[in-house]
């Protein structure tokens, strides 16, 4: 996902993506210990894809910062 295309996103649509992004972590580390796992880069891009959801979050609903 890039980020641009996340922060057209609303704050509802995003929380629900990191819902389901974490959902499926657990689920590719749980097939990862049992050596299930196809292909140990989709386990990567989903970690940084969860990252960059939880930083346009915090970007969202943080209280700007005066200058």
């Amino acid at each position: 996902m890039k980020p641009a295309e996340l922060r057209d996103l609303s704050v509802e649509d995003l929380r629900q993506r990191e819902r389901e992004l974490d959902e499926s972590l657990f689920r590719m580390r749980l097939q990862k210990a049992t050596a299930a796992l196809e292909s140990s880069a989709k386990l990567r891009s989903t970690r940084r894809d969860l990252a960059r959801i939880k930083t346009i979050l915090r970007e969202k609903t943080q209280p700007q910062a005066a200058s």
